[in-house]
């Protein structure tokens, strides 16, 4: 069935979405907060150490921000979607536990030949106040639904600076990271069952790129920021190669007064998280 472009612009009816601390703590170690050293990152994987108080990852706002969309956009089969880029703002720092009201829509439809493009916007607010708290933007890529001929989509553009980073970091990652992870709430298959990998193409699960992401998060948060929430803007990224559990991530930040560009490398190099910008300040 062709996906439906009607629901292009079309908004979601309002969702509302609570998370607690206990969720916020999960969410941390789901992305390898205090792996290798328990004691570096106490704020965002513990609530009671004394002196500490607890904080959040900025990233946790791409799920504090996900609703469901109010229609489908299309049958296809799940296996062969990806989570192709995502970015997000925000607008104040993430409290531990808190409740947002967030609408949603898909603003896009986009023929890559291969398959589509679909591009969705979610805006959330404090349920409490009514205050702007998240704006988030992804896109998904769903191999086998392009070549109607349709538009492409806009291009972006991004290179790498023409110098050294300004910072390199490597981050692990456990063999049962997407374990965790799935956890706080992404339960694809993909990311678990050998055998829904093998009909995506992979000879094992993979890891979600939004622990990826997180894992990246963490590494601009701490170079960037000093490891403080409160400074952090917004970040955004293209998903280009998968990454399998237990591989390691190097991130490669470039610093231009408040905006840094970055990759995330596999240890082979090749790009696991590509055109990325992030704004701190």
């Amino acid at each position: 069935m062709p996906l439906d472009h009607d629901v292009i612009g079309v908004e979601s009816e309002p969702y509302e979405r609570s998370w607690t601390s206990k969720d916020t703590l999960l969410y941390a170690v789901g992305v390898g907060a205090g792996l290798g050293d328990p004691l570096r990152e106490l704020p965002f994987t513990t609530e009671n150490s004394a002196g500490v108080r607890q904080r959040v990852l900025p990233t946790f706002a791409v799920l504090a921000a996900q609703a469901p969309l109010g229609r489908r956009f299309g049958d296809f089969d799940p296996a062969m979607l990806v989570h192709a880029e995502q970015s997000f703002e925000l607008h104040r720092e993430l409290p531990p536990e808190g409740t947002v009201r967030t609408t949603s829509k898909v603003t896009g439809i986009y023929d890559k030949g291969s398959g589509a493009l679909v591009v969705t916007e979610a805006a959330a607010v404090d349920a409490a106040t009514g205050d702007p708290m998240i704006t988030s933007r992804s896109s998904v890529f769903i191999r086998g639904e392009g070549g109607w001929g349709g538009d492409r989509g806009p291009r972006t553009t991004w290179e790498e600076p023409d110098r050294a980073p300004d910072h390199k970091l490597t981050y692990e990652t456990r063999p049962e990271q997407a374990l965790i992870y799935r956890l706080s709430g992404d339960r694809n298959p993909l990311h678990s069952d050998p055998a829904f990998a093998a009909r995506a193409g992979f000879d094992r699960p993979i890891l979600h790129g939004l622990c990826t992401y997180g894992v990246t998060g963490r590494a601009l948060l701490h170079a960037l920021t000093d490891g403080d929430p409160s400074r952090f803007r917004s970040m955004s990224g293209r998903f280009t190669t998968p990454v399998f559990p237990g591989e390691s991530l190097t991130i490669n930040i470039w610093v231009d007064d408040r905006t840094a560009r970055f990759q995330t490398l596999k240890p082979d190099g090749r790009p696991a998280i590509s055109h990325g910008v992030a704004t701190f300040i």
